[in-house]
């Protein structure tokens, strides 16, 4: 089979398109053929060989990659005769193998793919999705919320979006540059900002008249989740789940002080972590959940899709922010 791998910590370059040994499933295992594989933007931190959160770097020669979405093709020892050739997606957790045309995974990871879902689709739902329902489950939206969403034509942005629209919430959404800010528009929408113009947060004050945002759903950080931060009203909702703007592996978001907090009447609120899964009832009851969403075409994920075996071009465009939804790469 073919899959990319990674004999060396360092650039996107160092990731090459190869010949290798196809996989062999374990007992209890299932080998996968895939039809999409999901690219993380964790997955460029791995590449130059971070441990941050993970523990150890990863032994090399590796085949990164944790999502992927395809055909059972093959079981092994003991793993139950149905699964075989059904339509599945899995998260394989911290284990690689996901860039490759055949990879193996527990059976207990799979999802049959639901409905008429395609792949790329299952991809983005089983990380991606799950990750949006865990953030968005700490509100309770409805039509006299104002939403900002910052990297709103991103893979969870994107979610965010479509799920806070259909709540009846005004939604601002923000992205760089005009591709982008038309993207988001186009995604629902009620106020799509270009936030490296100058000047961009007045200019949403300035549409919000006398009103005031009530929730912002933070991923970014740094100068632009502050002016969003900004924009919130008493009463308002700071919700964090990442800190782009201050590096992949960055260990703490934006500060807000307890005097500042008080002061305006706001909250701040970081909300990845076992927190999350336990109000979720797990990882699983995610997956499900969003995979069933996009499948009833409540949500619907954006994809931008690469080759296989450009999977160094696909990490240079998430590196440099050139990337709209969630990526993923095609065998």
């Amino acid at each position: 089979m073919h899959a990319v791998r990674l004999h060396a910590f360092g650039p996107a370059e160092n990731l090459t398109y190869e010949t290798v040994d196809d996989p062999v499933p374990g007992p209890g295992q299932v080998r996968i053929a895939v039809a999409a594989a999901g690219v993380h933007l964790l997955d460029t931190a791995l590449r130059e060989g971070a441990a941050g959160p993970f523990g150890a770097p990863a032994e090399l020669p590796t085949v990164p990659g944790r999502e992927v979405a395809g055909t059972v093709e093959s079981l092994g020892e003991g793993t139950d005769p149905g699964w075989l050739g059904k339509r599945v997606v899995a998260h394989l957790g911290m284990a690689p193998g996901g860039y490759a045309e055949l990879t193996v995974t527990d059976a207990g990871r799979l999802h049959e793919i639901p409905g008429n879902l395609d792949p790329s689709g299952a991809v983005a739902m089983i990380g991606t999705g799950r990750t949006a329902l865990g953030i968005l489950q700490y509100t309770d939206l409805g039509p006299g919320d104002i939403v900002i969403v910052p990297a709103a034509a991103g893979g969870i942005g994107t979610l965010i979006v479509q799920y806070t629209k259909n709540a009846g919430a005004t939604v601002v959404g923000l992205a760089g540059g005009p591709a982008k800010t038309a993207l988001v528009r186009d995604n629902g929408a009620d106020l799509a900002v270009d936030y490296k113009q100058p000047g961009w947060a007045d200019s949403v004050r300035d549409r919000l008249g006398v009103r005031r945002a009530t929730v912002v759903y933070d991923s970014v950080g740094g100068t632009a989740g502050r002016a969003a931060v900004d924009l919130l009203g008493k009463g308002g909702r700071h919700i964090v789940f990442g800190w782009s703007s201050q590096g992949v592996l960055a260990d703490s978001p934006l500060t807000l002080t307890d005097e500042e907090l008080t002061e305006r009447g706001i909250t701040s609120e970081s909300v990845l972590g076992p927190a999350m899964l336990e109000k979720a009832g797990g990882l699983r009851a995610l997956e499900t959940s969003a995979l069933t969403e996009a499948a009833t075409g409540r949500l619907r994920p954006a994809v931008q899709r690469h080759a296989l075996a450009d999977a160094a071009g696909a990490h240079r465009a998430l590196e440099s922010r050139g990337t709209v939804g969630k990526v993923v790469l095609i065998p």
